[in-house]
């Protein structure tokens, strides 16, 4: 047992460890998948940067280059006008050199022309201006582009996941989400509340900040369903909020109703009530078959998706079970209920007490029922209850619905007026048992000379007599035979045989003619001749 303890201490340890490994393997991949969004980013507004002032330097050269054509035509004419002066300067020279030879020197000064030439003044000033224009370049939108590197955008809304199947706990959901974008995240804010039709919708909701994109809310309702959603931080601002999810608890355990539970050598019926305010699933029913010496089998089987609080199982005869039931929806399956134990040595009912006369008490442990001396008011008489006998003093059993053998005791005093056999579940409430054609019983009937015994069926019995008057009387239900069977258990002598071709399968039923008791005897093996 101390190996086994320490084993299950090391595999638990095991199992923390490797849940705290996957945990820093997932915070890893986050900063890696980050830093790759921010180098790219950091890349990209690089790349702007480069391309701007690309732009600005094509620009600037192609304004020089027009400006140096426009400054060198202007000089080439003016140069031409130049050379064309310097021509006529030329031929002025000349021509006041051939007439300065002449011996009168006066008709050298009337020649207007030397005259005009000599008053001339010549621009010898440049057309255009030598400097070139160089306005200082608006690099505005660089010195932005630059300063808005280390700036991120705010992030876009997260995309939240539907709720994967087993992802919750009693009191816990596992929540994930996702980026459709590159965006850098700091953390998450995830959101959350309860949709509970009694809350009122305040807003209120409670809110949890992590780094990952998903995280385990707890402390939370179980089997209840929370809206939540989530939006992501940067350093620039918050995301807008992810369209709202709805996630669900796993539900609290069942509660199995031993009383409503019935079972015959062959199955079982389980019956159980949810226990939860919000829809279940399903139901999963386990079954763990017990040694002959007591221990639990390590075989363990589970019957899946059972759509109702109630579950027919088939079983092997001779067994004994354990059996216990969980509830499941998309979050997971609950733990288990409490466990009960089935055995399949016998048929075991319990009486329907819904059904019960008003005038009978059944006892605490649902197999005695007493008739008692004192008179019920008239209001308790008159009810409206279909279910509920109304004339005989009487009781139905929950008998198990399978079309096998079945047998089950009744033990009587001689003192006690009473009615058993069975009965089809719609039997007229208003009639006695055995009185119409949905009933057959063995009746004792009190007279002051003898003991009576009566087995009716429509109204009708054969005339038998029985000497000694049993005390324990069983009975036997056997479908495939079409057969319903009396004993005197003590002397295991057979009383009487109903042969009938039972439509519908039929439930025990017990009735007290006059104040009195009479017990059930059930869940015990069947004696040999009691089939034979």
């Amino acid at each position: 047992d101390e190996i086994i303890m320490i084993r299950n201490q090391l595999q638990g340890k095991v199992a923390e460890m490797e849940n705290f490994a996957g945990h820093l393997e997932e915070i890893f991949l986050t900063v890696e998948d980050n830093f790759g969004r921010q180098e790219q980013h950091l890349e990209q507004h690089y790349n702007d940067v480069l391309q701007t002032l690309s732009q600005r330097y094509d620009e600037r050269a192609a304004g020089l280059e027009e400006e140096k054509k426009n400054k060198l035509e202007e000089l080439y004419s003016q140069l031409l006008n130049c050379g064309r002066a310097m021509d006529a300067s030329k031929e002025l020279i000349e021509k006041a050199q051939e007439i300065y030879r002449y011996q009168d020197k006066r008709l050298f000064l009337k020649v207007d022309s030397l005259v005009f030439f000599a008053k001339d003044e010549v621009d010898l000033t440049l057309s255009t201006n030598l400097e070139f224009n160089t306005p200082l370049a608006d690099l505005s939108d660089v010195k932005t582009m630059m300063d808005s590197i280390n700036v991120v955008p705010a992030p876009s809304a997260p995309v939240i996941n539907p709720q994967m199947p087993n992802s919750a706990t009693q009191t816990s959901l596992r929540v994930c989400w996702s980026l459709f974008s590159d965006d850098t995240v700091e953390y998450y804010e995830l959101y959350y509340r309860p949709v509970l039709e009694d809350t009122l919708a305040d807003g209120t909701c409670a809110k949890v900040n992590v780094k990952e994109t998903h995280c385990t809310v707890t402390d939370l309702l179980p089997n209840a369903q929370y809206e939540l959603w989530v939006t992501a931080t940067n350093t620039t601002g918050i995301s807008p909020a992810s369209e709202k999810a709805l996630y669900m608890t796993v539900p609290s355990p069942p509660v199995i109703k031993q009383r409503e539970c019935s079972s015959c050598p062959e199955a079982a019926l389980i019956r159980w009530q949810s226990g939860n305010t919000d829809p279940v699933d399903s139901y999963t029913v386990e079954l763990s078959e017990m040694a002959a010496d007591g221990p639990e089998s390590s075989v363990t089987e589970s019957i899946v998706a059972v759509p109702t609080c109630q579950c027919l199982i088939q079983l092997q005869a001779g067994r004994r079970y354990l059996i216990a039931v969980r509830a499941v929806n998309i979050g997971g399956p609950s733990d288990k209920s409490e466990v009960i134990t089935i055995s399949t040595t016998g048929t075991l009912f319990y009486l329907l007490e819904d059904t019960a006369h008003p005038c009978l008490s059944v006892s605490e442990d649902g197999f005695t029922i007493f008739y008692g001396d004192e008179e019920l008011p008239i209001s308790a008489m008159a009810l409206d209850d279909e279910n509920t006998f109304t004339r005989c003093v009487a009781v139905l059993g929950d008998l198990i619905p399978v079309r096998g053998r079945h047998y089950w005791e009744v033990e009587v005093d001689d003192g006690t007026e009473f009615r058993i056999g069975v009965a089809y579940e719609d039997t007229e409430r208003s009639s006695y048992l055995g009185a119409n054609s949905t009933s057959w019983c063995m009746r004792h009937i009190l007279s002051p000379s003898r003991h009576k015994y009566e087995f009716l069926h429509n109204g009708w019995s054969p005339d038998l007599r029985i000497t000694v008057n049993p005390v324990r009387i069983g009975v036997a239900l056997d479908y495939e035979r079409d057969t319903l069977s009396f004993f005197n258990v003590n002397l295991e002598q057979h009383l009487h045989t109903f042969r009938c071709r039972f439509q519908s399968y039929v439930q025990p039923c017990f009735s007290l003619d006059n104040p009195g008791a009479l017990t059930v005897h059930n869940g015990i093996q069947a004696p040999a001749y009691a089939f034979m």
